[in-house]
């Protein structure tokens, strides 16, 4: 450096040699925004990582974590039955009335034709005794009525014996004979009308109160059926429930006021997922215990009405039925949908539900990330899928519930060590 060289004054107006300065304020505001940012930035870090799509981190005891293994697949599903009556007869009222009387309680066993409630019906019993003084009259009518024709034709026919002895001796006229014979005729044939008049006027005032034809029951006593109708009785022997009438009630006609079930004689009812309805078949045998026994029995009847996700079945015993059982209690019941054969499997869990079996999360050797892969799940029950196809025994999956995971590709597990599921 030569330092005699002299000093030169800067010209003011010249401002090549000069660096232009970035305004103090504008520095300071950038430097604020950016650690505003850090936060913002530091966490979509630790939520969102980079590497095969979106990923989250989860700590390992919000997970569930089970092993593909392979052995018999055991093809059931598990309901929950309930005991129930095998006939249920229900308790109607055909003619309505007020309840009179009511001879029994719920729960009593009853007897077939036992009177159990007396319902009162003044307006049917007025209408029953018109009906039947009608019928009086009739009948009486028609006895009078066929008594003076049968009175006619006896005088008649004796008029006509002596008269022939007459005409044969030239001493009456011919037509007052003639007239004689006709008169006959004509009684004979009012006889015949007055019978059939009364078998139609039968019927006629039969078919009201009886409720239907009246063919070959004109001698029925019509009134005593109509009053017997307020009386109900059981229909079969059996318990009975749900007793429905009071003293003073009002019931309409088709009332049902209780039920008689058979007490000797039940069967299993239960509400089967709708996932099996293509599957539950008459025939197939369902296993259950009671009181540390085992039983059998078989589907009799799928009713194929879906509601809230389930259809009903019904289960015959295939043998004696359980005792110290009743009507209601709740039994768990084993459904053989198929033979055990031989597959991969997977346990059972949440996971099945939200995913529909189409895809899984599955553990790194490492046990530190869990990849989603599509995979094929066949037949399931209460512990196991059957794994068709994308699964290998000794790998390990998330079963549990994937709602909160449903857009993700892969899970980054917080603690390294993991507990596979038995």
């Amino acid at each position: 450096m030569n330092l005699d060289r002299p000093l030169r004054n800067p010209d003011p107006d010249d401002t090549s040699s000069m660096d232009r300065a970035l305004p103090r304020r504008s520095g300071l505001r950038l430097g604020l925004y950016a650690l505003a940012a850090l936060p913002v930035i530091a966490g979509a870090a630790w939520l969102f990582l980079p590497g095969g799509g979106d990923a989250i981190r989860v700590p390992l005891n919000h997970l569930t974590i089970a092993s593909v293994g392979e052995g018999p697949f055991e093809d059931y599903v598990a309901v929950r039955g309930k005991i129930a009556p095998f006939v249920i007869a229900h308790l109607t009222t055909d003619q309505g009335g007020a309840v009179k009387q009511v001879l029994v309680e719920d729960g009593d066993i009853v007897k077939k034709g036992q009177p159990l409630i007396v319902l009162s019906n003044p307006a049917l019993q007025l209408q029953v005794a018109a009906q039947q003084l009608q019928f009086e009259q009739t009948r009486f009518k028609y006895e009078h009525d066929l008594l003076d024709n049968e009175h006619q034709i006896s005088q008649l026919k004796n008029n006509l014996a002596r008269d022939k002895i007459l005409l044969d001796a030239n001493a009456i006229a011919t037509s007052t004979y003639r007239q004689e014979v006709d008169d006959y005729a004509y009684l004979l044939k009012l006889r015949a009308a007055l019978k059939a008049s009364h078998a139609i006027e039968q019927r006629v005032l039969a078919a009201p109160l009886v409720g239907q034809s009246a063919e070959g029951k004109a001698r029925i006593d019509i009134a005593n059926a109509a009053v017997e109708a307020l009386t109900v009785r059981a229909p079969m022997d059996g318990q009975l429930t749900d007793l429905d009438a009071e003293v003073g009630q009002s019931k309409p006609p088709g009332a049902v006021l209780g039920q008689v079930n058979s007490a000797d004689h039940f069967k299993l009812t239960a509400d089967v997922d709708q996932f099996y309805l293509g599957r539950v078949a008459n025939g197939q045998e369902t296993l259950f215990a009671v009181n540390g026994r085992n039983y059998r029995a078989q589907v009799a009847k799928v009713y194929p009405q879906v509601t809230n996700g389930t259809f009903k079945v019904d289960f015959y015993f295939s043998g004696p039925a359980p005792q110290d059982t009743h009507v209601g209690q709740e039994i768990d019941l084993k459904v053989e949908l198929g033979g055990a054969s031989h597959a991969v499997l997977l346990p059972n869990g949440p996971f099945y539900q939200d995913t529909g079996g189409s895809w899984v999360f599955v553990v790194s050797a490492d046990g530190k990330s869990a990849l989603r892969r599509n995979v094929r799940l066949g037949r399931r029950n209460p512990e196991h899928v059957e794994v068709l196809d994308g699964l290998k025994p000794g790998e390990r999956v998330i079963v549990s519930g994937y709602e909160a995971y449903l857009k993700m590709d892969r899970l980054i597990i917080e603690n390294s060590a993991t507990t596979d599921q038995p």
